[in-house]
């Protein structure tokens, strides 16, 4: 693999999910497989390093520095997934280690923790690229002197064994002076310091990482022990030959830092070009001309600022807060005014009143002005639920659950949460309701909920299926709207940023328990009504729109998946080049 392959196909891999990681993966892969740099037969075979260990071993015995000698199985064949390249020598961990063991943490723990003094390393400071020390812990020379078995020094390897961060390895540079490691940190000291950056790279990387997970104990917390870690199968290739492969793999680990900037860069102006244009979409100018200018040009170049799901989720609010703002459609002076239609459905609403069909509240349920967030286009008006049902509210209910078959269905919050009705998502439960209650859903039924987080809290959808076959929970509430009214339009006023914004605003609760809004919260809902035929033009515009989102997600999938495979081509396409 080299670097103007990588650079030539990069914009279309990059949209793979973790592009970037894989590929600096990837390249330790290559490395320890002995497929990322060229072997040079004139090289000086890893049997010959062996010897200069053996021969240092010897020399430490012979001096009383090393007790003994101590032996170990060979390593099996199965141990290693690949062909160990011709030069190459194998041996376990505990046979090249002249030190291999865990730290400590010193009596008294956090407590013992000083400003200053002797760093004491855990596992936080410890990462691939080199020990971090801005939030190390300190503690006192004479706790250091007295943890003495623990001393780092500038050649040793560290390595997490517990934690999340288990795997994590670093190389301790020349620069460091000195310090201790906790017990969830091990030092590795190599007989023969040469060969520790290609054995630090052999431990980061895919192979070594998945023998740490296979070999983890502990049942609550991820563990590795030394005995464990000192029979791990390492990979010796020639000194010459190492050195040319940790020049490659500093080479190729740049490049990919340097893809990454680029990477972060090109999203970051993508982020903002789609902000600033949603920006300008949500916030339009007054002169109509100029707006339509913005729109055209953001739905014209959607394929290119939509590059996250996130992106798409903030243009369907967009759609939203244009629509039930009166932007998204142009006005016909043909329509009939809002006023006219409210007059209408009023009077519908008093012959309710009197048949006791609709209940009759006072002036306790107006609107406030604060809660008017725009100005309305001039034949639009605003108005509360209040105004616009001819049934309801209406809370639900909660009976016990069934394991009956046949049992009746109540849907769950779930059902509702996303702002679409979901029959999915119910249970059964033991019940006996008349078929004629209203506990049961009909088609027009629009349902609020009026518990649950914040963030959910008043969330709306409509019902269209059959009658009775579904209950409503009491964390729900039901009306019915007058079919003078669209009921979809309704609803996308229900779910619009402004609406979502009023129920977060009045949910009460705190902040450990679940907000609810009360009955009076939900009649008060403004409501920004539009003519009639404003309000089918707008539905159909939003259906148009949010299906060219779904189009948008689609086609962000796809090219994930096609970038996905695309990458997946040019690893293979490199190993074969290298093989």
């Amino acid at each position: 693999m080299n670097p103007e392959q990588l650079l030539h196909h990069f914009d279309c891999i990059s949209e793979a999910p973790d592009a970037i990681p894989r590929l600096r993966r990837f390249i330790l892969d290559l490395a320890v497989r002995g497929k990322l740099a060229e072997q040079d037969p004139r090289d000086e075979p890893a049997s010959e390093l062996l010897t200069r260990i053996q021969d240092e071993k010897a020399r430490l015995v012979k001096t009383s520095e090393l007790k003994k000698l101590e032996s170990f199985e060979p390593v099996e064949a199965h141990e290693i997934p690949f062909t160990i390249p011709l030069g190459w020598e194998v041996m376990r961990m505990g046979w090249l280690a002249r030190k291999l063991g865990a730290g400590s943490t010193p009596l008294g723990g956090k407590a013992v923790y000083q400003s200053e003094g002797v760093p004491l390393l855990r596992s936080q400071n410890v990462h691939d690229d080199g020990l971090r020390l801005n939030d190390v812990a300190r503690i006192s020379r004479s706790i250091h002197e007295r943890m003495s078995g623990t001393h780092v020094q500038h050649n040793d390897i560290l390595l997490n064994i517990t934690g999340a961060s288990i795997g994590r390895c670093a190389l301790v540079s020349s620069t460091f002076v000195e310090g201790n490691v906790s017990q969830h940190v091990a030092i590795i000291r190599l007989f023969l310091p040469d060969i520790r950056q290609f054995i630090h790279l052999s431990l980061t990387s895919p192979l070594f990482q998945k023998v740490i997970d296979d070999v983890q104990v502990g049942v609550s917390r991820e563990g590795l022990s030394m005995q464990r870690l000192r029979l791990f199968p390492m990979l010796i290739p020639p000194l010459a030959e190492q050195q040319r492969i940790v020049a490659k793999v500093d080479e190729l680990m740049a490049l990919c830092d340097r893809l990454e900037a680029a990477q972060a860069e090109r999203e970051n102006r993508r982020d903002r070009l789609a902000a600033a244009s949603l920006n300008r979409l949500n916030q339009p100018s007054d002169d109509p001309s100029l707006f339509q200018d913005q729109a055209h040009f953001y739905f014209h170049h959607l394929p290119r600022l939509t590059t996250s799901r996130e992106h798409i989720q903030q243009l369907r609010r967009t759609i939203l807060n244009l629509a039930v703002c009166g932007k998204l459609m142009p006005q016909d002076s043909c329509d009939e005014p809002a006023s006219e239609l409210l007059k209408r459905i009023q009077s519908e609403q008093e012959e309710l009143v009197k048949a006791r069909v609709l209940k009759h509240d006072g002036g306790d349920l107006m609107m406030l002005e604060e809660d008017l967030p725009y100005k309305l286009p001039s034949k639009w008006q605003w108005t509360s639920l209040r105004s616009i049902i001819v049934f309801g509210p209406q809370n639900g209910i909660s009976p016990k659950p069934s394991t009956r078959p046949n049992a009746p269905k109540a849907i769950t919050l779930t059902a509702t949460t996303s702002g679409i009705f979901n029959p999915h998502h119910f249970k059964q439960v033991e019940a006996n309701i008349s078929p004629d209650s209203e506990f049961w859903l009909r088609s027009g039924d629009l349902l609020f909920q009026r518990g649950n987080t914040r963030e959910y809290v008043g969330i709306a959808a409509y019902y269209t299926g059959e009658p009775r076959l579904f209950l409503y929970p009491d964390l729900m509430m039901k009306v019915r709207l007058s079919e003078k009214v669209s009921l979809r339009y309704v609803h996308l006023c229900a779910i619009a940023p402004a609406a979502r914004d009023y129920f977060f605003t009045y949910a009460t609760g705190a902040q450990a328990t679940m907000p609810k809004i009360n009955q009076g919260t939900l009649l008060r809902l403004p409501i920004p009504l539009s003519p009639i035929e404003e309000q089918h033009r707008i539905v159909a515009k939003v259906d148009e729109l949010m299906a060219l989102c779904d189009k948008l997600e689609l086609q962000l999938a796809t090219t994930r998946t096609d970038s996905h495979r695309l990458l997946e081509a040019v690893l293979h396409y490199a190993i074969e080049q290298t093989a």
